[in-house]
């Protein structure tokens, strides 16, 4: 897929890795639709991006509002070819703390946000490809999923987590093997530690900490890295079915 064709959704679009990619996506001439809950930011991006980046407010988790988003960027661009979902949550609770048993809605939250919406955006967005006219490749679009390295090497306190972004993995071959009919791909990635809003927030010495488990190079992960690897899987042709860890070797004790 021509990156200068693309008109793509980016869930999670107004900060962190989704920022990255509205941002990677529109420099490379794409049309993108940003869908977040922050209005604020998501609106302030678009603006700063030009005509060709529009803000829709979504909840991943609510058909409704995922139908209504959609509507608006192919009543704008005219269609979509591509989704990167990075919309997510993440919480800190053991399975048995010192207020007892981990809170089952907590769970069913994180569960319902990370791998519910991504594929309830998936799904509906990939329904909408199918109709798409094939280009030369035989090719209507391309989805982009973001687990996390957690998926894998999950820690004390991410029961709930873990979880999600397992699912998100172990979503991806199915789907593939689903949409490969209609000539739609998917792959996820699992990056490791990266510098979003919420790790800057710990403070640049936690950070330095956090990074020492890093194999090469020895820092945390830059957004921009996450949306050049988003933008290629979304753009190469034989890329197909396949979790990409991008971590620099990071493996979690």
């Amino acid at each position: 897929m021509d990156i200068q064709s693309t008109i793509a959704v980016v869930t999670g679009g107004a900060s962190g890795l989704g920022e990255a990619t509205v941002r990677e996506l529109a420099a490379g001439g794409a049309k993108v639709g940003i869908f977040d809950r922050d209005a604020e930011r998501g609106e302030a991006v678009a603006t700063e991006l030009g005509e060709n980046v529009i803000f829709c407010s979504v909840d991943v988790t609510d058909e409704a509002s995922v139908n209504t988003a959609l509507d608006t960027v192919s009543e704008r661009f005219g269609a979509i070819n591509a989704v990167v979902n990075c919309a997510g949550i993440a919480i800190a609770a053991k399975t048995v703390g010192r207020d007892g048993p981990h809170a089952l809605d907590a769970y069913r939250k994180v569960i319902d946000v990370n791998l519910v919406g991504t594929f309830n955006v998936l799904r509906l967005t990939a329904a909408r490809m199918e109709k798409n006219a094939p280009n030369e490749d035989g090719e209507r679009g391309a989805i982009v999923n973001t687990a996390s390295v957690a998926a894998f090497d999950g820690q004390k306190g991410q029961a709930a987590y873990a979880a999600s972004k397992g699912g998100v993995v172990a979503t991806t071959l199915p789907v593939a093997r689903d949409l490969g009919r209609s000539g739609i791909r998917i792959n996820t990635i699992a990056p490791g530690l990266f510098l979003t809003p919420m790790f800057e927030s710990l403070g640049e010495e936690v950070c330095k900490e956090l990074a020492k488990d890093v194999v090469f190079p020895a820092r945390l992960g830059r957004p921009s890295e996450y949306a050049r690897l988003a933008s290629f899987l979304l753009s190469h042709p034989y890329m197909n079915g396949e979790t990409i860890r991008l971590d620099g070797a990071l493996r979690m004790p």
